[in-house]
C-alpha cells in the first residue's frame, strides 16, 4: 500500500478519481500488482501540466491526467479505466494503426493529426500534436503506450481562416479594373501584381525582385525617386496623366496612379501600394474630341436660339465681378445686336444689372443650372435664359442659351394691365379697347357660359383662319381639342362660382386642319352671364422651348458618345492585347522540334489569356445585366469588414474610414464578386466626391422595410441594408434621377464613364434588392444598398476542392450546339476522354434523336442561345418528356438566364475547358443516378 499511495499521491482531481477507483474490475487489476513502469508513468503523468494519457494491456485501458480531461468532453470521467477504443470508437481507423505500430515497439510522433470527434454530442473537426512512446513491462515486452499531446484545433482553424482572407483579398485585387501592385521593404520588392498590371507593363519576372531590377528602363524618369520619397516620408503620391516610357516603345504612355504607404500596427512604413489606370487613349483622343466638338458646333450655329460660353471672374470674397464672352453663335448677335466675342462685359455694357453677375457666378461656383427670365436694360430687351457650367470647374465657365422674349413681355405687361382693370377699361376707354381689339395679336373674345361667343377680334382669323361668322355661329367647345373640352369647361365653371379671373391652356382647331396651342386669360363680367377671354398663340414659344431642349439633348448625347468611345476603345485595347498573346503562342507552337518545356509554357500562356478574356467579357456582361449571377450565402458584414482595408487604401490617408458592423451575422444570397465590386464602386464614387479628404462611413444592419424609392412603393420584408455615406460635395437635385443611367457622369473627360453606379443599380435589381440615394449639396451623399436577408441555421460549408479530371467510361452524351467549331471541339474532346457522343445542330434535331431512343443517353449537353427553340426551352421539354434524363446548359451570354436564373439546371459558362465539361457532365449524371436510387 505504501507503493500505491506513493504512485497516486497528489495528481489533482484525477489523482482523487484514481485513488477511489476499483481497479480490480479492470484488466489492470489491483494497484498493488501494477508493474513499476506503469506506476512511474502514472506518477509523472498526474503531476504534469501537459495533457497526457497511458493505455495499458491488450484492451489498452485508458488512464489520464487533469489537463487531458477537457479533451474528453462529456466522456469524462467515465472514460477512466475503460478500453481506449470503447471511449473513442470514431477514431479507430485513424489512431488504431498508429497504436499498433507503438505496441510493436516503434515510437510515433505527429505535428498535426486531424480527427472528427463526438465528444460534445455532435461531430467536430479537431487537430492534435502528440508523441506515442512504447512502454515495456517487467519482462521487457511492450505492454503500454505513453502519450504527451497538445490540442491545436483553434490554432489550425485560425490559420486556415487567415489564409482564406488573404486569398479573398488577392481575388478582389485581381478583379479590380485598374492595375495594382504591392511593394515591400525600402528596396521596393514586388510582393503581388494583378493581371491588369501585367497588361500595362508587360509580362516580366516580378515577384521577389525589386523595381530597379524589373524596370531598368525607368532610370531618369523619376519613378525610383518617387517611391523612395513615399517610403521615407510616409506621404502618399497621386499622379494624373504622368508620362512613362517602357523599353522597346517609341512613344510615351500616360498613367493615373497613386503610391500609398502601407504601415504596420505600430505605424511604421513597411511597403507601398501602387494602383491606377492607363489613360493613354484618353490623352490621345483629345484631338479627336476637338474634331467631335466642331461637328456639334455646327448644330449650335444653325439653331435660332442664342448661345455663348462665358468665363466669370471673382473677387477675393468669391463674388462675381465680370465675365468675358469666349465664343458665341450667329444667333447671339441677332438676339443682342452686338458682336462682342472676346470682350469683357464691363467693357461693352458697363451698366449691366447686378443680378446677371450673381446668377452666372452662382452657376460657375456650384454647378447648379439656372433657368430664368430677366430684362437687360443696357440692351433694352427681355431674355429667357438657361445657364449651366461646362468644362473644368476651376475654369469658371458657363454655357448660356437664350431667346429674346421682349415682344412677349410687352404683350404680357399690356395684358396684365388689361386684366387688372378690365371692367374699368371697358367703361372708360372704349376707344382704346376698340383699337386694341382690332390691332392686338392676341385673340380677344366675349362669350357666355352657355357655350357661344358674341364677339371675336380680327386676330382670330389671322391666327386660326376662321371667319368671324364661322366663329360666332358654332359653340366654342366645337373648336377645342376633344381631350381639352372637359378641363376647359371645368375651369370656366369654377371661375363663374368664384368670380375670379383664371388662366389655362388648350388646343384650338385651325381651319387648315391643325391644332394651335393657346394660353387663355379669362375674366368674368359683372352681369354673371358673360366673360372676356384673351388668348395668346404659344406656337412660336413652344417651338423655341423645343429648340432649347434639343440643344441640351445634343450636349448630353455628345458626352454620352465620348463615354462610349472611351469604353469601346478600352475594350478593344484589352482584347487586342489578349489576342496578341494567343496569336504569338499559337505561331510558336507550330515550330518544329519545339522543346517540351517551351510547348508547355506557350500552352499555359494561351490558357491563362483565355481565362483573362473570359473575365473581361464577364465584367462587360455584368454591366449590361446579361450575365447569370452566381449567388452564394455570404455574411454581408464580414464581406464589408474584409474589404474595408482595401477601401482605405483606395481612398488615401486623408479619408477617414468608419465602419459599423453588427455582432450578429447578416446573411444574404448574392454573387460575392458582384457584391464586392458594388461596394468598391460606391466607395470610389464617394472618394471622388470628397476630393480625397473627408469621412467615409460604412454601416451594415438588418431592416424590415425598403422605403418608397423613385416611383416604387415601400416594400416590407427581411432585408440587409449596406449604407455608404460621405462628406463630399453632394449631388444636385436635377441630377439625382440620372446618376444610375449608363454613361451618365458629372466627372471630367477621362475621369469616369458613368458605369460604376449603373453596375450597382443592375446588381441590386438582379439580386432582388434596391438602391437608394440621399444627398445635400455641400454636405454629402448617402447610398443605401438593400438586399434580401436569408436565415442560416448551420455554419456555412466550405468550398469543396475540384475533383481530378474524370474519364467518360463510355457515358453517352447528346451534344446540342449550333456552332460548328464549338460542336466539333466538344464531341472530339469528349470522345478522347472516353465518352460516346451524338451531335445535334439545333433543338429540333435533338428532339428527333430523343424520340428515336432516349434511353441510350446518360446526359444532354446543350447550348442556351440557338436559333429557333433555345436551350432553356429544350431543357424544359426534356424535363417534361424524359424527367430522368439530366441536362447541362452551356452559355457565354443570355439575357434570359440573367433575368430568370438557370431554372434549376446546372450551367457551364463559355469559354470552358475540357476538365470543366467532363466534371460537370459526371456531376449531373451522378446526381440524377442518386435521385433515381432515392426515388426507388
Amino acid at each position: 500500500m505504501a507503493l500505491e499511495t506513493s504512485a497516486l499521491a497528489g495528481g489533482g482531481v484525477m489523482g482523487m478519481h484514481m485513488r477511489a477507483y476499483d481497479w480490480s474490475t479492470t484488466s489492470l487489476g489491483s494497484q498493488e500488482h501494477w508493474p513499476q513502469s506503469l506506476l512511474t508513468l502514472v506518477r509523472v503523468m498526474l503531476n504534469s501540466r501537459q495533457p497526457m494519457f497511458v493505455t495499458w494491456g491488450a484492451d489498452r485501458t485508458l488512464v489520464y491526467n487533469d489537463t487531458y480531461a477537457p479533451m474528453l468532453g462529456e466522456r469524462h470521467p467515465r472514460a477512466l479505466g475503460r478500453p481506449f477504443f470503447e471511449i473513442w470508437p470514431e477514431v479507430r481507423d485513424e489512431v488504431g494503426a498508429l497504436m499498433d505500430r507503438v505496441f510493436a515497439g516503434e515510437s510515433v510522433h505527429m505535428d498535426d493529426l486531424q480527427l472528427t470527434l463526438h465528444r460534445s454530442g455532435y461531430p467536430e473537426e479537431t487537430h492534435f500534436a502528440f508523441s506515442y512512446t512504447p512502454v515495456p513491462g517487467d519482462d521487457g515486452a511492450i505492454v503500454g503506450l505513453f502519450c504527451a499531446c497538445t490540442e491545436t484545433t483553434r490554432q489550425v482553424l485560425a490559420e486556415r481562416q487567415a489564409a482564406s482572407e488573404r486569398q479573398r483579398q488577392q481575388a478582389l485585387l485581381q478583379q479590380m479594373p485598374g492595375f495594382v501592385a504591392v511593394l515591400r521593404e525600402p528596396s521596393h520588392i514586388f510582393e503581388y501584381v494583378n493581371d491588369a498590371y501585367t497588361t500595362v507593363a508587360g509580362q516580366r519576372d516580378y515577384i521577389g525582385r525589386n523595381v530597379r531590377e524589373v524596370f531598368p528602363e525607368l532610370v531618369g524618369q523619376g519613378f525610383y525617386e518617387l517611391l523612395d520619397r513615399v517610403y521615407s516620408t510616409g506621404e502618399p503620391f497621386v499622379a494624373r496623366a504622368l508620362a512613362i516610357r517602357f523599353v522597346g516603345e517609341d512613344s510615351d504612355r500616360y498613367l493615373d496612379f497613386i503610391y500609398q504607404p502601407i504601415r504596420n500596427p505600430s505605424g511604421a512604413v513597411t511597403g507601398i501600394f501602387a494602383g491606377g489606370y492607363e489613360v493613354s487613349d484618353q490623352i490621345r483622343s483629345q484631338a479627336a474630341l476637338a474634331e467631335s466638338e466642331s461637328r456639334y458646333r455646327t448644330l449650335f450655329e444653325s439653331i435660332d436660339v442664342g448661345f455663348c460660353i462665358i468665363e466669370v471672374t471673382f473677387d477675393d470674397a468669391e463674388r462675381a465681378i465680370d465675365y468675358r464672352i469666349l465664343e458665341a453663335n450667329p444667333a447671339f448677335e441677332r438676339q443682342t445686336g452686338a458682336d462682342v466675342v472676346g470682350r469683357w462685359v464691363s467693357d461693352f455694357a458697363p451698366n449691366l444689372e447686378r443680378h446677371w453677375f450673381d446668377t452666372y457666378g452662382r452657376v460657375a461656383l456650384t454647378g447648379e443650372p439656372a433657368h430664368f427670365e430677366n430684362k437687360a436694360d443696357v440692351f433694352g430687351r427681355w431674355f429667357d435664359v438657361r445657364a449651366l457650367r461646362v468644362g473644368d470647374p476651376a475654369a469658371r465657365r458657363v454655357a448660356v442659351l437664350f431667346s429674346d422674349i421682349s415682344e412677349r413681355k410687352r404683350m404680357e405687361e399690356a395684358l396684365q394691365v388689361l386684366n387688372a382693370t378690365l371692367e374699368q377699361q371697358v367703361h372708360e376707354r372704349t376707344a382704346e379697347r376698340d383699337q386694341l381689339w382690332t390691332l392686338s395679336e392676341d385673340m380677344l373674345a366675349r362669350a357666355n357660359y352657355e357655350g357661344m361667343m358674341s364677339a371675336v377680334s380680327p386676330s382670330w382669323t389671322r391666327v386660326l383662319g376662321w371667319s368671324e361668322g364661322e366663329l360666332l355661329s358654332r359653340p366654342y367647345g366645337t373648336f377645342m381639342h376633344p381631350d381639352d373640352v372637359g378641363p376647359t369647361l371645368a375651369a370656366l365653371v369654377e371661375m363663374g362660382e368664384t368670380t375670379q379671373p383664371t388662366r389655362f391652356e388648350n388646343r384650338i382647331a385651325a381651319k387648315d386642319g391643325g391644332w394651335k396651342p393657346i394660353e387663355w386669360t379669362v375674366a368674368p363680367e359683372a352681369d354673371g352671364t358673360n366673360f372676356i377671354a384673351v388668348g395668346r398663340d404659344l406656337t412660336i414659344a413652344k417651338t423655341r422651348e423645343a429648340e432649347l431642349a434639343s440643344a441640351q439633348e445634343a450636349l448630353r448625347q455628345a458626352q454620352k458618345m465620348e463615354a462610349v468611345g472611351q469604353l469601346t476603345g478600352g475594350v478593344a485595347h484589352d482584347f487586342n492585347n489578349l489576342l496578341t498573346v494567343i496569336k504569338s503562342s499559337t505561331d510558336l507552337l507550330k515550330r518544329q522540334n519545339l522543346p517540351e518545356e517551351r510547348r508547355t509554357r506557350y500552352v499555359d500562356a494561351i490558357s491563362d489569356t483565355v481565362a483573362r478574356a473570359a473575365k473581361l467579357t464577364g465584367q462587360l456582361l455584368a454591366f449590361a445585366r446579361r450575365q447569370a449571377l452566381k449567388p452564394e450565402v455570404i455574411d454581408a458584414g464580414r464581406s464589408v469588414a474584409s474589404i474595408s482595408d482595401m477601401v482605405g487604401t483606395l481612398s488615401g490617408s486623408r479619408v477617414k474610414i468608419v465602419t459599423d458592423i453588427p455582432d450578429e451575422p447578416c446573411f444574404i444570397h448574392a454573387d460575392p464578386s458582384q457584391f464586392d465590386t458594388a461596394l468598391v464602386n460606391m466607395a470610389v464614387n464617394a472618394r471622388d466626391a470628397m476630393d480625397g479628404e473627408g469621412t467615409l462611413t460604412i454601416t451594415v444592419h438588418p431592416v424590415s422595410t425598403i422605403p418608397p424609392i423613385r416611383t416604387h412603393p415601400a416594400v416590407s420584408g427581411d432585408f440587409v441594408a449596406v449604407c455608404i455615406e460621405d462628406t463630399g460635395s453632394g449631388i444636385a437635385p436635377n441630377q439625382i434621377e440620372h446618376i444610375f443611367e449608363p454613361f451618365f457622369t458629372t466627372k471630367g473627360v477621362g475621369q469616369g464613364t458613368g458605369l460604376g453606379l449603373s453596375q450597382v443599380f443592375g446588381f441590386a435589381k438582379q439580386s432582388g434588392g434596391e438602391v437608394r440615394v440621399q444627398s445635400t449639396v455641400g454636405q454629402g451623399t448617402m447610398f443605401v444598398l438593400y438586399l434580401p436577408r436569408v436565415k442560416v441555421v448551420a455554419p456555412l460549408p466550405e468550398a469543396e476542392p475540384e475533383p481530378p479530371l474524370i474519364d467518360g467510361d463510355g457515358m453517352c452524351v447528346l451534344v446540342v450546339e449550333d456552332n460548328a467549331d464549338v460542336g466539333t471541339f466538344a464531341t472530339q474532346t469528349l470522345a478522347e476522354l472516353g465518352y460516346v457522343t451524338v451531335w445535334a445542330t439545333d433543338a429540333e434535331a435533338a428532339l428527333v434523336e430523343l424520340a428515336k431512343d432516349a434511353e441510350r443517353f446518360d446526359v444532354v449537353f446543350t447550348d442556351v442561345v440557338m436559333p429557333g427553340m433555345n436551350g432553356i426551352d429544350l431543357a424544359h421539354r426534356i424535363r417534361q418528356d424524359h424527367h430522368d434524363l439530366p441536362v447541362l446548359l452551356a452559355s457565354g451570354y443570355s439575357h434570359v438566364l440573367a433575368q430568370n436564373g438557370t431554372y434549376g439546371f446546372e450551367l457551364l459558362h463559355k469559354p470552358y475547358s475540357v476538365e470543366q465539361l467532363s466534371r460537370l457532365l459526371r456531376k449531373v449524371a451522378s446526381w440524377q443516378r442518386r435521385k433515381r436510387i432515392i426515388g426507388e
